[in-house]
């Protein structure tokens, strides 16, 4: 997407009383959950060009390691990248028949760009760039990277988001769940590689 602004997707209205954007790093391991959340809005000091409207950001990404996720700030929202481990993407195809759109085929070009039209939802495998917002109301979903039963999900929960706003869920791909009230996935922003370990985030003109 290179316009200035991000045209409003039209399943999915803002409701900016009920915006919780949060900023988190989350570190998972096999037995949890390490995690630091702060206010988003306060969060950055974005540079002139990433204020500017349509502004792409590059992002180092060389020191995120398997498990963790990393939060920046694009047009305003917060765009999580995730380092996906072995076992988290071997999950993905198994979520296929729970999920409500697994290959993505009924979102806008805008909102799942054709590079992310697989069973990861990125262009690396274990990779994940996603915006945090939830598409029903705008609330930011909650990391549940640990996999099991916990409170609010199912037994047999395979690692994801909680949305807590209307319970939400989505997979480690960013795929909701049939049955909930977000109506789509999460949005992958345009994207792409400069290197191994640097991304471009809100342009993909050669993606």
């Amino acid at each position: 997407m290179t316009q200035a602004s991000m045209p409003a997707h039209p399943s999915a209205p803002l409701d900016k009383d009920k915006r919780n954007w949060m900023v988190a790093t989350a570190v998972v391991g096999g037995a949890g959950v390490a995690a630091v959340a702060v206010p988003f809005v306060s969060s950055f000091e974005p540079s002139e060009k990433a204020r500017a409207a349509g502004a792409a950001i590059e992002v180092d990404i060389s020191g995120v390691k398997p498990g963790e996720k990393i939060t920046v700030e694009w047009r305003g929202k917060p765009v999580w990248i995730v380092k996906r481990t072995p076992e988290q993407l071997a999950m993905l195809p198994k979520n296929d028949p729970l999920l409500a759109d697994p290959k993505s085929l009924r979102n806008l070009p805008e909102w799942t760009p054709a590079y992310a039209r697989n069973e990861n939802r990125s262009i690396k495998p274990e990779t994940l760039v996603v915006v945090g917002i939830c598409p029903h109301l705008g609330c930011s979903p909650s990391d549940k990277f640990q996999m099991g039963p916990q409170p609010s999900l199912p037994d047999s929960w395979d690692g994801g988001w909680l949305c807590p706003c209307h319970g939400s869920t989505f997979d480690m791909a960013g795929r909701v769940y049939k049955n909930k009230p977000s109506p789509d996935n999460l949005q992958v922003p345009p994207h792409m590689y400069l290197s191994d370990t640097r991304l471009l985030i809100g342009d993909d003109k050669k993606a």
